[in-house]
């Protein structure tokens, strides 16, 4: 059996889905006991990450772990202690390529520091998964974009290679199954390089409809993402990590060409899928 904390999530659900599709037993780890609406056979298990305890009783028969850093808030160490005990093999961690490449306020990449240490400690054989921003981001410009035809945003120059949720999954799932992947790093980026400017222009492609970016102070963004109920985290991060990448864009990797044996999905394929979320 496969476990996937953060099930919820932006990546997480992707993999539960993808493991549900190949028929592979898999339990789906959230807090919310409302919030799963899985496939048939997906096995929801409603506990706290955070508290490594609340999982015991369904770690029994896990072979591998999708560990979402969010998920578990600080317990990285504790749960994967905690899995070991029960038998579990193997850990592919979702990561970030801060840790690898730089970029954005130290304090976040140190954060992935730490729980990629607590997995390489753990016995288990691990993998990481160290992700570019995700495409899915821009949905923080959908109410902007509906009502004013606007983003809003800062250091529109700033360029960096946004990846596809689903090409994270992807290789989520190999790793997951496959023990060939332990031991390995996968930098994992989109196939371009693009400014905010950029992506604004591909949004409104996908939607039919000039959209310009504004720049704006990094203050006023932060209390606009705040007030739309985003973690107090998120701003921070984002701003840190555009302003770094003004004079040094974030990488880009042939990493999804490589382990999937096709190309990266481009943000225009992600835009297109989601574009309802950006009309009115």
């Amino acid at each position: 059996m496969i476990m996937v904390t953060g099930a919820t999530g932006t990546v997480g659900r992707e993999v539960v889905e993808l493991l549900a599709a190949q028929g592979r037993e898999t339990a789906a780890v959230t807090r919310d006991p409302a919030a799963g609406g899985f496939a048939d056979g997906v096995r929801p298990v409603v506990a706290d990450p955070s508290r490594p305890r609340s999982l015991a009783p369904a770690l029994d028969g896990v072979e591998a772990l999708l560990l979402s850093p969010r998920a578990v808030d600080g317990a990285a160490a504790e749960l994967l202690a905690l899995a070991a005990e029960h038998g579990v093999r193997r850990v592919v961690v979702l990561s970030a390529v801060t840790v690898e490449y730089g970029g954005g306020y130290r304090r976040f990449a140190e954060e992935f520091v730490l729980v990629e240490a607590a997995a390489a400690a753990s016995g288990l054989q691990w993998t990481f998964l160290r992700c570019a921003d995700f495409a899915a981001n821009a949905l923080a410009w959908a109410p902007q974009i509906r009502a004013t035809g606007t983003a809003r945003g800062v250091h529109g120059a700033a360029a960096t290679s946004p990846v596809h949720q689903r090409d994270v999954a992807e290789i989520a799932v190999r790793a997951l199954l496959d023990p060939a992947h332990a031991g390995r790093a996968h930098p994992i980026t989109g196939p371009e390089s693009l400014t905010q400017h950029d992506k604004a222009r591909i949004i409104g492609e996908a939607i039919g409809r000039d959209l310009s970016f504004e720049e704006v102070p990094p203050e006023q963004l932060r209390r606009a993402m705040l007030a739309q109920g985003l973690p107090e985290d998120v701003p921070d991060r984002l701003i840190g990590y555009a302003a770094a990448c003004l004079t040094d864009p974030g990488p880009t990797t042939d990493t999804v060409a490589r382990l999937l044996g096709r190309p990266a999905l481009t943000f225009a394929t992600w835009a297109a899928e989601h574009a309802a979320a950006f009309r009115n």
